[in-house]
């Protein structure tokens, strides 16, 4: 009898570890594919719906699978787990990272890059029935329970029962448990174990790509478990010898498959022990295509310098390179350097200085310098906003959600070039905080609201871009007050540019001005356009040139021509709001 509890509790740990990998998988893909596509919300929902759908379709097909051979195809699954899951995370990157012609449907991408959510769901779907049946055709009688285990079920039994008794019709029910709801017990425990480890321990810790392994490790571990507890060569100390026609049916452990197991295992478990090595250049990896991508075949060569995980963002430094035949048509020089955030390049030396300011030197003209003149930045973590602002004299409140990006931004050779320890300033104050829960608490009112944040790419950005923001940024206006903002180009971004104009609108902003910044990127005599800027009102206020105008707009001709004008009101156009989100104000970059 001992043999059965301890085969019994066996099982049941090897439920929780299959539960713990296969909730993970779902929240690693959730995640991976949100950094591909954006969308956390849009990705979450979708792999998480697909991942039920998979795992029904995988325990309706269970009762197909050879009953005298529960073991060997439990053995089998894990196996297939542990080599398709990475598998199919390295599938989604490789379809973010190379040309894909424009002749294949979007469609066709969709599906293929969600296919490892299907086959792992199928996969898991066969799990919990081979287990409750292994559980079910041990030994009859409550000592299958080991007993630590059943004395701890039964006083969480105990309690449960009491509380249940409070509002229904209850009957204790004493002796053996089934198979079925010992399995389903430990599967949920292991899934919240699975969901709280990942988000608190192995995302935030170690990072996507080797998370990833982790679980196919586990996988490939609870598999080799298995067939040494179980098989008739058992070699394992608490196993071993045949089992009796009434004990656990495992039939013929094929080989072949029990080396690749330990192939898979042993190699899973290199890539975990030099997880920092392995992140690091699969990252590049994928990053140096992607970027690539950006521009015509063999134009561009990029490499990543070096890459960092915050709480909040993926900093990432990079050179590009022009490799094309011909000019270079956009730097000057053969190489520079650039920071990317997230999926978006937020910084190259050939345009930071005009992007700042378009940020700050132009709409400083509508307000008057000095120490009496308030002004908020949101976002900005580099400081190099900051820096523009000194030359004013302006008194400044800065907020920013990511303080480790901050601290190191201080100090880097790279930022430091742009920034000029603009931090120091002794008109500055700054806040590491959430930039619309920062409105909500403060009574300050300010004359320039400058917008430095990241584009609309991603759903955890809405809130910068909702109505709400905004209203919350009006009320926080002096009676001549404006707010700045990099955008995204109408012309390349329509509904992005509709539904924004829209929402800004139905915050109370009457009047815009919206300008391009230029700049001669390439040193060929001509100027390109870098950056689209607009400025808000919620009234009329006094133009862009003239007597208040800064020594940059002065000195550009082409803001002469730059006019304020009502927001555009586009009908059929949702508004972005914080509980009734318009996805098309977010953009595909």
């Amino acid at each position: 009898m001992s043999n059965t509890r301890t085969d019994t509790g066996t099982l049941l740990a090897l439920t929780f570890v299959v539960s713990f990998c296969s909730f993970a998988y779902e929240f690693v893909y959730s995640e991976l594919l949100t950094v591909m596509y954006g969308g956390t919300v849009t990705q979450y929902v979708i792999t998480v719906g697909l991942y039920f759908f998979s795992l029904g379709i995988g325990a309706a097909l269970s009762d197909d699978l050879d009953a005298t051979d529960l073991g060997g195809n439990f053995f089998r699954t894990e196996v297939f787990l542990a080599a398709v899951a990475p598998a199919g995370f390295l599938l989604i990157v490789a379809l973010n990272s190379v040309r894909i012609p424009q002749s294949i449907p979007s469609e066709v991408i969709w599906m293929t890059a969600r296919l490892p959510v299907v086959v792992v769901g199928f996969l898991s779907g066969f799990e919990l029935p081979l287990l409750t049946h292994m559980v079910d055709e041990l030994e009859d009688g409550e000592a299958t329970m080991p007993n630590w285990l059943r004395s701890t079920c039964g006083q969480i039994h105990e309690i449960m029962v009491s509380i249940l008794g409070t509002v229904w019709n209850v009957k204790r029910t004493d002796g053996r448990r089934s198979g079925l709801s010992l399995v389903l017990a430990m599967d949920y425990v292991g899934g919240l174990a699975g969901a709280v480890v990942y988000a608190r321990v192995l995302y935030p810790g170690i990072g996507l790509i080797p998370t990833i392994f982790v679980l196919a490790l586990l996988n490939g571990i609870a598999a080799l478990v298995f067939v040494a507890h179980f098989g008739d060569w058992a070699w394992w100390p608490v196993g071993g010898g045949k089992r009796t026609s009434r004990e656990l049916s495992i039939g013929h452990v094929s080989k072949t498959l029990l080396v690749v197991c330990l192939v898979l295992t042993a190699s899973y478990a290199g890539v975990v022990a030099k997880h920092d090595t392995a992140d690091e250049q699969l990252s590049e990896l994928y990053l140096e295509q992607q970027i690539e991508n950006r521009y015509p075949p063999g134009a561009m060569r990029a490499t990543v310098t070096s890459q960092e995980t915050t709480t909040y963002q993926h900093v990432i430094r990079y050179n590009r390179t022009w490799t094309g035949t011909g000019p270079n048509p956009y730097f000057t020089g053969r190489t520079e350097q650039c920071l990317r955030l997230g999926s978006a390049v937020q910084l190259c030396e050939s345009w930071a200085d005009s992007y700042h300011q378009g940020l700050v030197d132009v709409p400083m003209s509508l307000v008057e310098p000095g120490p009496k003149t308030n002004v908020l930045v949101v976002g900005g973590g580099d400081w190099i906003a900051i820096d523009h602002l000194r030359e004013y004299d302006v008194s400044v409140d800065h907020v920013d959600l990511d303080g480790e990006f901050m601290q190191q931004a201080k100090t880097d050779p790279f930022f430091r070039t742009w920034h000029d320890d603009a931090y120091e300033y002794d008109r500055l104050n700054t806040t590491t905080a959430d930039g619309y829960h920062y409105l909500q608490e403060t009574n300050e009112t300010y004359d320039l609201v400058l917008l430095d944040i990241p584009g609309a790419t991603d759903d955890d950005l809405l809130t910068l871009y909702s109505a709400e923001f905004y209203r919350s940024v009006r009320n926080h206006l002096s009676d001549e007050g404006v707010v700045a903002t990099w955008g995204y180009s109408p012309d390349s971004y329509p509904q992005h540019h509709k539904a924004f104009v829209n929402t800004v609108g139905t915050a109370g902003f009457t009047n815009q001005l919206s300008y391009w910044v230029r700049e001669d990127l390439d040193s060929d005599g001509q100027s390109e356009r870098v950056e689209k800027f607009y400025v808000f009102a919620p009234g009329e206020r006094r133009p862009l040139t003239g007597d208040g105008e800064t020594a940059y707009v002065r000195t550009h001709e082409q803001y002469r021509t730059v006019k304020w004008h009502a927001v555009p009101r586009y009908r059929g156009v949702r508004v972005n709001s914080i509980f009734h989100p318009n996805y098309d104000i977010l953009v595909d970059t």
